[in-house]
Parts: structure tokens; sequence; C-alpha cells
């Protein structure tokens, strides 16, 4: 479901590029890392209780198996803990202007890795529109002249958008386990860790009306951000998942003019029309192809289509057309069809 995947990786950036400006309204009482870990806490204790009150699972989701789990592990050691290490020890020897820019590399290493590593399929009309978004988001936080001195600098902050951009890519092959599981993990892993560098580096425990601010904004702009982005990542890979995700900085832009009255700029504009431009590209590409499927067998939420064939016994014998998840095997099967690289279509091109 293609308009799925776009409709809630755009919804995940809203949401994250919201809690940008809402962040600046607190970062004056915190430190970058406290507030980063508040967020990302309140994310997870925010989910972790949503989950605690409702007492159930969505319909259809199923909960994290087996080697998921140390996929899960995996991202969230590189975008949880060794992309904040990195990023903050990056940011002691790089310009703020450098590594602003720096920074717009998490959406260009998780589409090159999509492509190159974990094959995801590529054309030429996709790689434009992330040319173009990123673009966009070059413009946008351009502050002034780069300077790349200092080597391990700039080369730290690259490292953490490359932890990021592997976080990303790991986390799409856990994406058919429940979005809110994971976003959980995540945020409960990240905030800590987060939380625990800001302590080290002697940030006193902040005041409680503070700190509920920050975890209130992280609910929304990192949990149900990110288990939206999970979920798009389910119907749309991480490469594009990623430049839909890119647009965020914009929309956190727009956010500014209002909260803030800061003026509209010629940069806003132009990474508007970039930005604009590359999302086009994206919705209205057209990947059609005759593809083969192998035989396979796993467990995710699906109805019965053109690849969910298989029958139920008893009670259910026959198609079903209600979202549910339980283990079924795939037969091999040729056909042609529009498609984007979900867990059914992660061929080879």
């Amino acid at each position: 479901m293609p308009q799925t995947g776009a409709t809630t990786a755009i919804l995940a950036a809203v949401l994250f590029g919201l809690s940008t400006p809402l962040a600046k309204l607190l970062v004056h009482d915190l430190s970058p890392w406290m507030l980063a870990g508040l967020l990302y806490l309140g994310s997870g204790i925010g989910l972790a209780l949503v989950r605690l009150l409702t007492g159930s699972r969505k319909r259809g989701e199923r909960g994290l198996r087996g080697a998921e789990w140390l996929w899960l592990l995996a991202a969230v050691a590189a975008g949880g803990v060794a992309g904040p290490v990195l990023l903050m020890f990056g940011l002691t020897a790089t310009p703020a202007s450098t590594a602003s820019l720096l920074l717009n590399l998490e959406g260009v290493f998780t589409a090159l890795l999509a492509w190159f590593v974990f094959r995801e399929g590529v054309d030429r009309r996709l790689v434009a529109g992330m040319a173009a978004i990123v673009a966009g988001a070059v413009l946008l936080s351009w502050g002034g002249p780069v300077s790349l001195s200092g080597g391990w600098g700039p080369a730290a902050v690259a490292a953490a958008c490359l932890m990021w951009a592997v976080d990303n890519n790991l986390t799409r092959k856990v994406s058919l386990a429940d979005p809110a599981d994971i976003a959980t993990i995540k945020g409960l892993v990240a905030g800590t860790a987060n939380v625990g560098i800001a302590l080290a580096l002697g940030d006193a425990p902040p005041a409680a009306p503070t700190a509920a601010g920050a975890m209130l904004v992280g609910l929304l702009g990192y949990g149900v951000s990110l288990v939206l982005f999970v979920v798009a990542l389910r119907h749309i890979g991480a490469a594009r998942t990623g430049a839909y995700f890119s647009t965020a900085p914009f929309v956190g832009g727009i956010a500014s003019l209002a909260i803030f009255g800061e003026p509209v700029t010629l940069g806003l504009a132009a990474a508007a029309v970039l930005m604009g431009v590359g999302v086009w590209l994206h919705l209205t590409e057209d990947h059609d192809h005759e593809h083969d499927h192998d035989e396979m067998e796993h467990d995710h939420p699906h109805v019965h289509d053109e690849h969910h064939r298989h029958h139920h016994d008893g009670p259910q014998d026959g198609p079903v057309t209600e979202p549910h998840s339980h283990r079924h095997r795939h037969g091999r099967l040729r056909h042609r069809h529009a498609h984007f690289p979900d867990a059914h279509h992660a061929h080879r091109h």
C-alpha cells in the first residue's frame, strides 16, 4: 500500500518537524543532551503508558519475535547510543553552521545504504526526488561559511548521521512487528542514553514542569512520529521513507513563522519549491515491471489479496478481509504490477 506508506511518512515528518520549534521553547532551561533525553523518554514512557491503559495490541499487529530482537538491539545501539555519542564529540570541534549542514547526511546515507547494501529498488526519478529534497534541507540549514577544519569533528558528525542511517535501515527489517513496541523500546533506550550523557556532563535534573513539557513534546514528536515512520518503512522501504522524512526541517521552519514570528526568507521559499518537487517526484513514481516472488514464510499483519491466497481452517475458512497476523507461506509467483520495496518486494533489479 504505497499511499499508506507515503502518508504516514509525511505525517511522521510533520510531527517531528513541529517538535523542533516547540523544543526551542524549552531549550533555554535545558542542555541539548538533557532535552534530547527527555524527548526520547517521553516517547518511550508515553507509548508504554498508552499500551498499559488500553491493555491491548492494535488489531492484526504482533510482537517482536526471534531474530527481530537482535536487529532491533543493533538498531538501538547504532541510533540511540552510538549516534548521540558521536554527535556529542563532533559538536565540540565543529562550527554550528557546518554541523547543521552535515546533519542532512542522515537522509543521504539512509538512501545509499538502502539502495546499495539492502538492495531496495531505485531509478533516476527516485534519485532526482531525493536530491531535490536534500537540496531544500541544505538551504534551510545554511548558516554561513562552511569549514571542515579540525578533521575529526566534522567526521564524527558525519559518522553520527551514518549511525542513524544504519538505525533506519535495520529498523526496516523489524517493521513487520508492532510499530508501537519498536518505538517504545527505542525511546526508552535512547532516552536513557541521552539523559546519562547529560548527567555525566554535569547537568542537574530539570524541574518537574519543564521535564513534563519536554516529555509531552517527545511523546508526539518522537513517539507517535516514530510509530508512523515504522509503518512507512513497512510499506515503502527505508530510502523513500527517509526522503519524505527529510522534509521535517521545512515543517519546523513554517511552524517557527507562527510561534516566533520569524520572517519568510528567500531560503525558506526556495526550500519549499525544491522539497515540493522532490515529494511530487516520489508520489508520482510508477515502479511497474514483471517480477518473481520466491517461496517464503513469515508472520505479519495482512489481508487476503493477490499476495496472500492462503485459507484458514475452522470458522475462518476462506478469504479474510480484516487485518490479522499469523505465520503463513508464500508459493512462487511471477506477475506484474506497480509495487514498492515492502516485505514482499525485496527483489533485485
